[in-house]
This record gives C-alpha cells, sequence and structure tokens, in this order.
C-alpha cells in the first residue's frame, strides 16, 4: 500500500475512520451512527467521521448491502440505513467533502481480503470470509479477489441469497435466527438485554440450553457451507462479525479448517483500503 489511504468502516450502529498505510491502521475514531435516523443525519453522521481524515487522496468506504458498490446507491429496505433507499450515497458524500473519487466496497469482503493480507487467510489461494450479525456477508477470494460469478460460488458469491431446508440461510443462522431458537427451546422470551454475547456466556457456563441453540444454529451453516466450499476448493474460512465471539462454543461443528478473526474491523479498513489502491492504481 501506499502512504495512506482514508477509509470508513460502517455498520448498522458505527462507523470507524482510519488512515491504513502499508497494512497498519492509523489515526482511529470511533463513533456511533443512528442507522434508524434520516438520510440527512445519517450522511452528515458520515461526513463527520470522514473529516477527521486527510482525504486529499479520495476515501475508501466498506459498509453493508443490499448497495450497488459500483454506482454508490443504497438500495436499503427493512430497519438498518432504510431512509437511504434510492439514494446516489456517492455524489452527496462527494459534494459534502468536496471530493472527486469514493470507492465503496462490501464489508464482508473488505473484512475478508483483510484478513488475507495480514490475517487468519494470509497467502492462501482460495479462501472464504463469512461475516455473520444482523445478517450474512460472504466472500470467495482467489489470491486475494474476491470472486462473485460462476457455478462455484453463490449468486454474487453472497451466501445469503441461498436456502436451508427450503428457509432463506438467515432465518437459520444470523443474531435474530439464534434469539428465535434460544427462546423457542426455553419456551419463554428471555429477558430484552439477552443476544448473542450473553448466550454464548451462558453455554460457557454451562447452561445446556444455550449451547444447544449455538451448536445448532452453527450446525446449520457447516452443513450449507461445505458443498459451496469443496465447489470453489477453499481451504480455509475465517468467521466475523458479531457472532463470532461464540466460535469457541461451536468450533467442533465445522468439518472444514475454520477460524475466527482476532479484529474484523481492522481487517475491514485494510481490505477497503486495498481495494481502493486496486481500483486506482495501474492493473
Amino acid at each position: 500500500m501506499s502512504s495512506g489511504v482514508p477509509v470508513l468502516e460502517i455498520g448498522g450502529s458505527h462507523v470507524t475512520a482510519a488512515m491504513v498505510s502499508a497494512g497498519l491502521v492509523e489515526r482511529v475514531h470511533r463513533a456511533g451512527l443512528d442507522s434508524k435516523a434520516s438520510a440527512e443525519s445519517i450522511v452528515g453522521e458520515l461526513c463527520d467521521a470522514a473529516r477527521q481524515l486527510p482525504l486529499a487522496s479520495g476515501l475508501a468506504v466498506a459498509l453493508p448491502g443490499p448497495f450497488d458498490f459500483a454506482a454508490g446507491v443504497a438500495w436499503y429496505k427493512l430497519d438498518k440505513f432504510a431512509a437511504l433507499y434510492g439514494q446516489d450515497l456517492g455524489r452527496s458524500l462527494r459534494e459534502r467533502l468536496g471530493l472527486e473519487r469514493i470507492v465503496f466496497m462490501n464489508d464482508a469482503e473488505a473484512f475478508t481480503i483483510g484478513e488475507w493480507f495480514a490475517g487468519e487467510l494470509r497467502g492462501l489461494d482460495r479462501c472464504v470470509g463469512i461475516t455473520i450479525g444482523t445478517g450474512i456477508g460472504s466472500a470467495f477470494l482467489d489470491d486475494g479477489r474476491a470472486i462473485r460469478t460462476g457455478d462455484t460460488v453463490p449468486p454474487g458469491g453472497e451466501l445469503y441469497r441461498t436456502s436451508f431446508d427450503g428457509r432463506p440461510i438467515e432465518d437459520c443462522i444470523s443474531a435474530r435466527a439464534i434469539l428465535r431458537r434460544y427462546a423457542d427451546k426455553l419456551g419463554t422470551p428471555p429477558p430484552r438485554s439477552t443476544g448473542v454475547k450473553e448466550i454464548a456466556e451462558a453455554a460457557r457456563a454451562g447452561d445446556a440450553v444455550a449451547e444447544s441453540a449455538l451448536v445448532e444454529a452453527f450446525q446449520v451453516l457447516a452443513d450449507a457451507l461445505a458443498p459451496w466450499l469443496a465447489r470453489f476448493g477453499a481451504t480455509r474460512v475465517v468467521l466475523g462479525g458479531s457472532i463470532a465471539g461464540a466460535f469457541d462454543v461451536v468450533a467442533e461443528v465445522f468439518p472444514f479448517p475454520v477460524s475466527a478473526t482476532a479484529d474484523a474491523e481492522h481487517s475491514a479498513l485494510i481490505g477497503a483500503a486495498l481495494h481502493f489502491e486496486r481500483s486506482t492504481g495501474p492493473g
């Protein structure tokens, strides 16, 4: 990487701004982000974060879909960022920040490329990254570049567009799916403060119901992912996202090499910076 790339990494409740140079993440600025606010408010919060960085070279942005990453247009419909539906976010940011170039990237691809460059997937020819939180993100890499077409990867390289046992896979393995499974096993809704982190902590403390809910959910991921790994020829998978913190509870369900990231945000920042430089440099 060159002298430094300014990057925004956007999640459902946060935005992180950082400079990335030669795989090193510096000048990190984190702020909360209200994804259910108005479009004006969301864009304003993103601009405030970006202004924490020197922007002379442009800006790399990693964020979740559905989003037209080439055109810079948001297509969020449900819940988070719904106010941005149909908005040309690229133009809005360029105009407000006085920039000529903004490069958008899927956050799961950014995470996976970062892991390939400096993490669990370092140097592997064919590998896969999976992020799990509100939904599922995925990336299938061949020598550090995302593969989105062909019959060896899910449609668009996106596992969330597939089904398992006749249901969308996110209905089986996601934060909401795990919470629903846990509640069904309890026979009563858990406290409102309960999330996957709390379920994992309960499992570690010996709660068999919590452990069962996690194991069954991750077994779906293992079963759904295995055929794609065989087709693609992937040698390792790395997990990221809010649910990766439960990996130690469920590691044994995976019949293939898999590990959890040390820092998903860090990897996404690096991957977005690398994508920015690839898109602006020769070749």
